[in-house]
């Protein structure tokens, strides 16, 4: 099933950001590897280590800078705004802005960040003259020579093991540490976890089916993301038990996928479930229209879940306290009618 609709979000997002706004106001996934200077949440100086390097905040954040995915999601979510964030060029707004956040922070009344480019190159002169007191990127693909740059125009926090490889409630706890909301990013992951875990609970179907997430870059590719991709997760989280196959695949280095070639689409025979995302419809119609994906069964059935509608698919890419809310009623009715097609 194919879905090109815009999304919203839901009053449960609303009340939830209220929520934890008042609170704070009162891959092959790695540990975060963290220190802090205090024990008591929201004590101060915290030391954030990182694979590029450690980051020294000395006092409670007022100015901060966001690049990659998901760290102005939870920032905001815990009640400090962006005052700059990295451009949502595939799949942002008119204002390259993500739409679960823009509704965020207009809920909240504040101003909306400015943005700027990370392609080819990080914009060091907009970072800079947004005067951050922290950047946040711990979700990233930022280079070393790039965190010592951006390090000496604030404390910059980068990921704890592989470049794009962090665990979405990794990236929750080290944004949360780095403002000194601690308790509050508990709360974040926590409320995230029984949100989609209570997804399960209302599609006790769910448990008895497994799926393969799938993507393709051009005719005759194929891969698979793991069950530790946030893709994937999510769905873990909902209920849905990933395909044994995908776990015994090789993983491409650098990332939490396996390149498998078009070749090998019969290993989803068994598969319940395929999601998959396109750039557009004719990208779509181009790759089924090949007899080894269109003759994967499930495509073949019709119990897939697929779309080229950009905003879905990066609220369904990352787990934060703001894409989850905003994207997951839609999400579930796609792949509870999905379902309904897999063989009993």
């Amino acid at each position: 099933m194919t879905t090109s609709r815009r999304l919203r979000l839901p009053a449960l997002a609303l009340a939830a950001l209220t929520a934890t706004a008042l609170l704070a106001g009162c891959s092959s996934a790695t540990e975060p590897a963290s220190t802090a200077g205090g024990s008591a949440d929201g004590a101060f100086p915290v030391t954030i280590d990182s694979t590029l390097g450690e980051a020294v905040i000395d006092a409670k954040p007022k100015r901060i800078v966001t690049i990659g995915q998901g760290s102005a999601d939870t920032a905001v979510a815990l009640g400090t705004t962006p005052v700059a964030v990295e451009e949502q060029v595939w799949g942002g707004d008119a204002d390259a802005q993500q739409p679960w956040v823009r509704e965020a922070i207009e809920k909240r009344g504040d101003a909306l960040p400015t943005t700027f480019t990370v392609t080819p190159e990080i914009d060091m002169d907009a970072v800079a003259e947004a005067e951050p007191d922290l950047i946040l990127a711990p979700q990233s693909g930022i280079t070393q020579e790039q965190f010592d740059v951006l390090s000496q125009l604030a404390p910059t926090v980068a990921y704890p093991g592989e470049a794009w490889s962090t665990a979405w409630d990794d990236q929750i706890e080290i944004v949360g540490e780095a403002l000194g909301q601690k308790d509050d990013a508990e709360k974040l992951i926590d409320d995230i976890r029984s949100t989609l875990g209570k997804v399960g609970e209302e599609h006790p179907e769910f448990s008895d089916l497994t799926f393969a997430y799938l993507y393709t870059g051009e005719p005759g590719t194929l891969g698979v993301f793991q069950p530790n991709e946030p893709r994937a997760a999510i769905l873990e989280l909902m209920g849905l038990k990933s395909d044994p196959i995908v776990a015994q695949q090789e993983v491409t280095a650098g990332t939490a996928s396996s390149v498998l070639g078009l070749e090998n689409a019969d290993l989803f025979n068994d598969t319940d479930l395929i999601f998959s995302w396109f750039s557009d419809a004719e990208e779509q119609a181009t790759i089924e229209a090949q007899p080894l994906y269109a003759q994967i069964p499930a495509v073949e059935r019709g119990s897939d879940v697929v779309t080229y509608d950009k905003q879905f698919v990066n609220a369904a890419s990352i787990i934060t306290p703001l894409s989850v809310p905003w994207v997951l009623d839609e999400y579930v009715d796609l792949i509870a009618d999905a379902a309904t097609r897999v063989p009993r």
